[in-house]
């Protein structure tokens, strides 16, 4: 699978994920240092999760982010996931569209969880 840390990385900050700042006089990274990190954020597989499928604690949370979340963000994310190949393919093997995509994560272990809902 090829490497697509940027498309996740909008789609994450377009959902509203915080973004940590390095601590004021904290040394700026090396370029060594910045390619292990890129390399850490490598998407090695993808699932797609329904919402309605998750337990009562975590749907809480998507439905809280969703509330939150602006329409417009909403479908810029959507546009991100269509721009994926391998996010695409992965929904359509779900029986899923981009359309019902709700939400985007990703672990340290580089899984990407696409979050749909069951309803366009």
């Amino acid at each position: 699978m090829r490497t697509w840390t940027t498309p996740v990385v909008v789609a994450l900050l377009a959902i509203g994920t915080p973004v940590l700042a390095p601590a004021q006089g904290s040394p700026r990274p090396t370029s060594t240092d910045t390619q292990a990190e890129q390399n850490d954020n490598t998407i090695h597989s993808i699932q797609v999760i329904d919402i309605e499928d998750l337990q009562s604690d975590l749907r809480g949370k998507v439905d809280a982010l969703l509330a939150s979340m602006k329409q417009d963000e909403l479908q810029s994310l959507r546009r991100i996931i269509d721009e994926t190949p391998e996010a695409v393919s992965a929904l359509k093997a779900k029986g899923r569209i981009t359309a019902q995509v709700v939400a985007v994560n990703v672990d340290k272990d580089g899984v990407l969880t696409v979050f749909t809902t069951r309803t366009t």
